[in-house]
């Protein structure tokens, strides 16, 4: 009876959240683009400097509700921001600047209200806390102990009020061992992942190694070295953020659908914005940090990207491309010299279909991403900056299959209604909470065969761990496959071998590094060598990751992940 009425409760909120005063929806065809400039996130050094040795840095930074303004013409939005006070907090977060080899430690405290500002859906696991908003901060790429994670069960609200089942402490231990690299952190908690990170809960997290990445001489300095932080959002008239609160099978998830897409493109929390450049090399870090809209980004007169690196690991050597795909959580790390620009400015574009690969072509406004206005005053101004032909020295190659110390198999599953709506999605039949299956030892590498039976791209996303992708193969016969599948779920009675004998597609050359994401393309077997250890010695971790709450993986559709697509994932030592 208690659980009924906190249901009822909760979905009262979600329904009058969205609902509240008879806001209609903005229309964003009537804000003008490129208006904004693109503003550079406040930076917060996690380190210290005393008697000119580098100490461990201790950062608290909070979780605040305040007021963003998204566009010149829009009203201002409320939302939830990371940052050292309310005032300073923004949307994205602060930018986390973290040395190689000197730890980090962070605090982090949750000021939000009682009451989430957006709807959300009782009926998918959620915390079990009658009021506050559940959080805990995940960082994304990071090579950490269990317990600075951010579990989706280590959750906890303002005052620790109440708390997850999995909390240990609001401070989290960064070892920053690993190599130099790109990470972000974002919100995690169970089943709200989706609304707190809607809501303005994630923001970039750096790496740096001067020893190692002085010598190549790339682009340097804020004005130079750039994050862009790409997400879409949908606002009402009044300039909340507006999230649908009726779900597409009503009767069973109230609110819930199965992927979320703004009508605004937003960049660095500015839609639209511009940025005036000089014609010379920049290098751009640019996050998707998207619920769940693939972006396919390119120039308007195909400038080429220089890649450096994906996700959190440098490329041995830089790979170019014209134009690249960008699955949500994935990073790419390029270059892009304005000198070759035969026009003076340059429109950053994106033709992703959403749902990806599938669904609608992007129209006027999510089709442009952002203007760089090229200035010809500093045509005299020397760059500085280089292009090595060799980046970092390669990590130690993957392990050869046949010493693998297991080989997995991991299917993904979606579930429908009569009406054929998604209700659910799960990894190898399998919700959350149920007992975890994949158990690799720290210190070991293992085959990783994950089939995709469903019609999204799924970007999979392994805590801790890093991987090679092997081979991305067709499903021949796939909806027999999927029948047997959902009948038996047995890879060797449904005679996965048989099927997986289509074309193998190339991995991207930009993407032949070690990633943490991968989008698993619909209708394919793709084999990755995983990688449980660390990644230049392949030893065991240096810390106990064995312990608990473990560690997860998950598909990055947010969407998705909160309504269980997503498994345990328990090292052992």
């Amino acid at each position: 009876m208690e659980k009924a009425l906190l249901l009822l409760l909760l979905l009262s909120w979600a329904i009058s959240g969205a609902l509240a005063g008879g806001v209609g929806l903005a229309n964003v065809t009537h804000l003008e683009m490129f208006v904004d400039e693109l503003p550079d996130m406040p930076r917060l050094q996690a380190y210290r400097i005393r008697n000119s040795f580098l100490e461990p840095g201790n950062l608290t930074i909070g979780m605040y509700e305040k007021i963003w303004k998204f566009h010149r013409d829009l009203p201002p939005t409320r939302v939830y921001a990371y940052g050292t006070s309310r005032a300073a907090a923004s949307v994205p977060g602060p930018t986390i600047e973290a040395l190689q080899g000197i730890p980090t430690h962070i605090t982090w405290e949750n000021h939000l209200p009682s009451r989430h500002i957006l709807s959300w859906d009782p009926t998918i696991p959620i915390p079990s806390a009658p009021s506050g908003v559940p959080t805990v901060v995940h960082l994304h790429g990071g090579v950490h102990p269990p317990t600075s994670d951010g579990h989706s069960d280590a959750w906890f609200t303002s005052n620790f009020s109440y708390v997850g089942p999995s909390f240990s402490s609001p401070t989290f231990s960064y070892p920053n061992l690993q190599d130099p690299g790109n990470l972000w952190y974002h919100d995690h908690a169970l089943g709200l992942t989706r609304v707190n990170i809607l809501a303005g809960l994630f923001g970039a997290y750096t790496l740096r190694s001067p020893a190692l990445e002085s010598p190549l001489r790339l682009p340097y300095g804020p004005k130079f070295d750039r994050h862009l932080i790409l997400f879409d959002r949908s606002f009402l008239s009044d300039g909340s953020l507006f999230i649908n609160s009726t779900g597409n099978n009503p009767s069973i998830h109230p609110q819930w659908q199965p992927e979320y897409f703004g009508d605004a493109l937003i960049v660095n929390g500015k839609a639209w914005p511009f940025l005036r450049v000089r014609p010379r090399r920049y290098r751009f870090r640019i996050i998707n940090a998207s619920n769940a809209r693939f972006y396919r980004l390119f120039f308007s007169n195909s400038l080429p990207f220089l890649h450096l690196s994906s996700d959190s690991v440098y490329l041995s050597r830089p790979v170019p491309s014209r134009k690249f795909l960008l699955g949500p959580s994935e990073i790419a790390d390029v270059i892009v010299d304005f000198a070759d620009s035969p026009n003076q400015s340059v429109i950053l574009l994106n033709d992703a279909s959403y749902p990806f690969p599938t669904g609608d072509q992007p129209d006027e406004f999510s089709g442009k991403v952002m203007k760089f206005i090229i200035s010809p005053g500093h045509m005299k101004h020397r760059d500085p900056s280089h292009v090595p032909q060799r980046l970092l020295p390669p990590p130690p190659p993957p392990t050869p299959e046949h010493q693998a110390a297991a080989t997995r198999y991991i299917a993904m599953f979606e579930y429908e209604s009569a009406t054929g709506e998604p209700t659910h999605l799960y990894i190898n039949g399998k919700p959350y909470d149920a007992p975890v299956t994949e158990t690799p030892r720290s210190g070991t590498s293992e085959v990783w065969h994950v089939i995709n039976l469903t019609d999204d791209n799924h970007p999979l996303h392994i805590h801790l761990g890093l991987f090679v992708v092997l081979e991305q193969r067709e499903l021949l016969g796939v909806e027999k496959l999927k029948d047997c599948m959902m009948r038996i779920n047995d890879v060797v009675k449904c005679r996965l071998k048989d099927h997986a004998k289509g074309r193998a597609d190339p991995v991207p050359a930009h993407e032949k590094g070690w990633k943490n994401v991968f989008k698993m393309q619909p209708g394919f077997v793709t084999r990755i060598l995983v990688r449980f250890a660390m990644l230049r010695s392949e030893k065991p971790y240096p810390f106990d990751a064995a312990a608990e709450p473990g560690y997860v993986y998950h598909c990055h559709i947010l969407d998705h992940e909160d309504n269980m697509m997503m498994r345990p994932l328990k090292l052992l030592n």
